[in-house]
């Protein structure tokens, strides 16, 4: 089993750190193994709410729902790592390896959804992890909360890196139908190699346009996120990237620069020194370049695009080619207004 980080960072929130004693156990190859192939667990989630209110004015969506906590993708780059210190875990194998599963996300956002004061706007799945992770093949909780959006005809969007989101057409394609959906397919890289080491238990790359293709085929408004740019490492492959997206099917594209907030530097550079030893001071030279010569900046307005002249050329350079392939257009507006409020329990309609 690949990993994309294989170190377990200190939990910020933690006053003890413990580290394994490996010097008595060197030559010994198998718990080496063991160490670097760490099982998955799935952990339940006891939380009463499935529906998060966003305030950030860098992220187009103010509802998201996330059925799960952490992600078995693996990518080394996730800005969603530092989340899972708040739960007691590390940033780094913990986050790919302890899955927190909410099982009861359908029914609360059910119970959401029946609120007499929702007035019905787009929930994305996710906000955070990945909603169509390896978890859901087993757990199906995306598919079980869009099939409450489909009943309830609320409407959605989706971002995932995984072809598994086809599986799903059957849903999606009426919610289209209805102007109910929309998808993004996230990809880095064509190259199925480097993918392979950036997000070793994702889709691989020609998986996820053939998704493009299937559900633009099925009449699904499906766009491409290159998500992250990475300054040094994948920015030259986004001509190629819009490109394919475009003779797939995709009609808008959009990106998000590389961004190593907290304990996502430590992971994301021990990745790269293992994985691209060549590259190391070229991509950190160039990340500098667009963060004010740090590694990462949260200051609103910069976070997701950088600052600085390199900042500059990679966003010219994707707004250029994004409009030279006909990926410029906004994929259109989601309907809010044929909502229907879930019935009570006992089948009982509201009043009002």
């Amino acid at each position: 089993m690949r990993h994309g980080s294989r170190i377990d960072p200190p939990n910020r929130f933690e006053k003890t750190h413990r580290e394994t004693d490996l010097e008595h156990l060197d030559g010994d190859e198998q718990y080496a193994r063991e160490l670097e192939q760490r099982r998955i667990e799935y952990l339940s989630d006891s939380s009463r709410s499935i529906v998060s209110e966003n305030q950030s004015p860098d992220v187009p969506f103010r509802y998201s729902l996330n059925p799960y906590r952490g992600c078995a993708h693996g990518c080394s780059y996730c800005y969603a790592r530092p989340g899972h210190e708040y739960l007691g875990f590390n940033a780094g194998l913990d986050f790919e390896t302890r899955i927190v599963v909410k099982h009861d996300a359908p029914a609360l956002l059910r119970e959401f959804l029946a609120r007499d004061q929702w007035r019905p706007e787009p929930i994305t799945f996710s906000g955070v992890t990945d909603c169509y992770q390896p978890a859901e093949r087993q757990f199906r909780l995306t598919r079980q909360c869009l099939e409450v959006a489909l009943r309830c005809r609320q409407p959605v969007s989706i971002i995932t890196k995984n072809a598994l989101v086809a599986r799903d057409l059957d849903l999606l394609g009426p919610l289209a139908a209805s102007g109910l959906v929309h998808v993004f397919l996230s990809i880095t890289t064509l190259d199925a190699e480097l993918a392979r080491d950036l997000e070793p238990r994702t889709s691989i790359p020609a998986a996820r346009l053939r998704a493009i293709s299937l559900l633009a085929e099925a009449g699904v408004p499906v766009g491409v996120m290159v998500a992250p740019i990475i300054p040094g490492l994948n920015d030259c492959q986004v001509p190629a990237v819009l490109q394919a997206a475009k003779d797939a099917g995709a009609a808008a594209a959009n990106y998000v620069l590389l961004r190593l907030p907290l304990t996502v530097e430590p992971v994301f550079r021990e990745w790269l020194e293992r994985t691209q030893p060549l590259k190391v001071e070229r991509v950190l030279g160039r990340v500098r370049q667009t963060r004010d010569g740090k590694l990462n900046s949260s200051a609103w307005g910069q976070r997701m695009r950088g600052t600085g002249e390199l900042a500059e050329q990679i966003r010219g350079m994707f707004l250029a080619f994004r409009r030279k392939v006909g990926l410029d257009n906004p994929l259109p507006p989601l309907r809010c207004d044929l909502f229907q409020p879930p019935k009570a329990p006992s089948g009982q309609l509201r009043l009002f």
